[in-house]
């Protein structure tokens, strides 16, 4: 019996279906499902019960999958732990991050991580989508927001802080910004999300916090989207700091309350690094965070 049949056995439980399992392998569906059919003649039992619909275990399965489970995981670790002594980082790194993060954060860094890390493959899964890690098999999660109680185990990345923002062109037409109160009469861009669509946040230095109700004719599920909008001079913007830092620097989106903290949620947000929780943690995941670590600012370590 090969080991690479129960690991599939094993994932296929985990996730739920052939189709999840096939695209982590990058194969067809029907490939995953002959490995299972494999399985099963030289166990002699049905390990699925399959219908057009769903994919269930059997009893038998089910049971075989408790025993086997801790074994397979306790050689991919054994096998892992051993390659980590001797190896620098290298095999394939599977990471998932929001679209927008992803694109501003993560892509530009790729050449240096390609640099330092020659034998590290990356798999960079953008999407705005929460993602099963373990279904999946991602090794590195990076989730936006306040503390997320996800049962993972984490790290903090960069602290992130919003910010309103508009360009210069429809400020120069607009009604003057004089005070967050003013959005009020203004046609914001907004998020189609609770929070980001009806009502910002604001504080002050001296920790006195405003509510605004805001409103706009124009809803995109998009950041990125939503920051070209802004810089077309569509309206005002509700962004995180790593987002429009650059186009603040190069006079393309202005902040007209530069002295307030802003937000729809919470003020005290964050860019986290998650992984799964277990006793080991690959080389080459070790290397992938200290390495954005290094890269963009020091995080503190937490438990998710």
């Amino acid at each position: 019996m090969e080991l690479a049949a129960l690991k599939v056995f094993v994932e296929v439980m985990r996730a739920g279906s052939f189709a999840a399992v096939a695209r982590v392998h990058q194969v067809d569906p029907s490939s995953i499902s002959r490995t299972i059919a494999m399985l099963e003649g030289e166990l002699g039992f049905r390990l699925f019960q399959r219908t057009t619909r769903r994919l269930a275990a059997t009893e038998a399965g089910a049971l075989y999958f408790e025993r086997m489970q801790p074994i397979v995981d306790e050689l991919d670790r054994a096998g892992q732990e051993a390659r980590d002594i001797v190896a620098e980082p290298a095999g394939r790194l599977r990471v998932t991050a929001s679209v927008s993060f992803g694109h501003t954060i993560l892509v530009p860094l790729l050449p240096r991580l390609r640099a330092a890390y020659p034998e590290l493959a990356i798999d960079l899964l953008l999407t705005d989508t929460i993602v099963d890690l373990i279904a999946e098999k991602i090794d590195v999660a990076v989730r936006l927001g306040p503390r997320i109680d996800t049962g993972l185990i984490g790290t903090q990345l960069l602290r992130t802080r919003y910010r309103v923002c508009a360009s210069p062109a429809y400020l120069n037409v607009a009604p003057r910004l004089r005070s967050p109160a003013d959005l009020s009469v203004h046609d914001c861009l907004l998020f189609p999300y609770p929070g980001y669509r009806s009502l910002w946040r604001f504080r002050a230095r001296n920790g006195e916090t405003t509510e605004v109700p805001v409103h706009g004719a124009v809803t995109i599920s998009n950041a990125l989207a939503l920051l070209s909008a802004a810089r077309a001079g569509l309206g005002p913007v509700l962004l995180p700091d790593w987002l429009v830092g650059q186009d603040q620097q190069r006079g393309n989106l202005v902040d007209p309350f530069p002295k307030h903290e802003a937000t729809a949620t919470d003020f005290d947000t964050a860019a986290w690094l998650l992984y799964p929780s277990r006793a080991y943690v690959p080389r080459k995941v070790r290397a992938f965070i200290d390495f954005l670590k290094s890269h963009t600012r020091t995080g503190t370590s937490k438990r998710h």
